[in-house]
This record gives structure tokens, C-alpha cells and sequence, in this order.
């Protein structure tokens, strides 16, 4: 098993202890804190996820974005792809359907396509996440050939729950950090000081 093999399920153990109350609490915090930067009120289109398992739950974020007429765009990972396909959805509850990995996600049909240069703000999900913003996703890469596909690299920004929070992890070139890792009690950036 290579380390990021064993450091993903070391987090997700961690992650699945964490009792259902403890975690919906957790994540009404950290979407608050999220609703509250000023790259997501700025943003007009913004692009998130739809939370399974463990996971933060995104829930609050999706609703919002709906509430404030923002463009609420959701990805879909195609069968035996490589790149996440992009859709704006209007109506989750009638426009998305279990997709390859179990994750509700749009339905082709009903959706638009968007590319990613109309994205203004990404949720980005992941198992852990170092306090320099260096990510170690599920292990499909996806998100990494997402963000290196972005023209303009618009506000990456992921939410997480402090035990997913490690000293350090294995990165490979092909790894890309987020700009913001938001938890219930810490606000981690990759920017040193001068540069925020």
C-alpha cells in the first residue's frame, strides 16, 4: 500500500468516527464561514459538490448559492473518463441522479454545460489537507486535471473538519493545493501573510 494509500484511510477512519450530530454541527460552522468570504459573495458562478458519507456536508453551501441567484454548477465524472464534466443546475432535486462513484450528480440532459472559465468559486472536496493547502483527494485525480484545465484559476476553496488537518503528506507534481482550507476552528491559506 504506497503512503497516500495509507494516509487516506488513516483520515477517512477518522473521519467515519465522527458522530452524525458532531459532524452536522461542524458543518453548519464551517458553511458559515465559507457564505462570509468575500470570493464567494463576489462570485456569480459558483461550482461545488454534492457530499456523500462523511464528508462536510454541502448542503448549506448548495442552498445559498441557489437563494442568491448565484449559477450553482456540479460536477459529473463520466464512465471510464478523465475530466469532470461541468453542469449548472437549477433544481438538484429533479436534476441529479446517482453517478459511477454512488455521488448524486447532474443529469446531462436536463443540465447546461459550463466551461471552466465561467466558474468564479470552487468547493473542492478531498480526505486531507496539510495547513500549507496541499490536498490528497480520493485518488482519481480528477480535481487535479480540473484545476490545471482552469484558464484563470479562479478561488479554491476546500471545507474540512479539523481531524482531516495533518503535519504533512506525500505530494506528487501532479498534485494541486487548494487557496483556502476552511475548518470549524481554523482558517488555513497556501498565501504567506503579504500575499493575502
Amino acid at each position: 500500500m504506497s503512503e497516500k494509500d495509507e494516509l487516506r484511510q488513516q483520515v477517512l477512519a477518522r473521519r467515519d468516527a465522527l458522530g452524525a450530530a458532531r459532524r452536522a454541527s461542524f458543518s453548519t460552522s464551517i458553511t458559515a464561514r465559507v457564505l462570509a468570504l468575500p470570493s464567494y459573495q463576489a462570485a456569480r458562478c459558483v461550482m461545488a459538490y454534492w457530499s456523500i458519507g462523511s464528508e462536510f456536508e454541502t448542503a448549506g453551501l448548495v442552498a445559498d448559492a441557489r437563494a442568491e441567484g448565484k449559477t450553482l454548477v456540479l460536477p459529473r465524472a463520466p464512465r471510464g473518463g478523465r475530466m469532470l464534466e461541468l453542469y449548472a443546475v437549477r433544481d438538484p432535486e429533479h436534476e441529479l441522479v446517482p453517478g459511477v462513484f454512488g455521488i448524486r450528480e447532474p443529469r446531462a440532459e436536463l443540465c447546461r454545460s459550463v466551461l471552466p472559465e465561467e466558474i468564479d468559486f470552487v468547493l473542492v472536496p478531498g480526505v486531507a489537507f496539510t495547513a500549507r493547502c496541499e490536498r490528497l483527494g480520493y485518488g482519481k485525480g480528477f480535481y487535479d486535471r480540473l484545476i490545471s484545465a482552469f484558464p484563470a484559476r479562479p478561488p479554491l476553496v476546500a471545507a474540512a473538519f479539523a481531524l482531516q488537518i495533518v503535519s504533512a503528506m506525500p505530494v506528487s507534481p501532479t498534485d494541486q493545493s487548494v487557496d483556502l482550507v476552511i475548518t470549524e476552528d481554523a482558517t488555513y491559506t497556501r498565501f504567506t501573510q503579504s500575499e493575502a
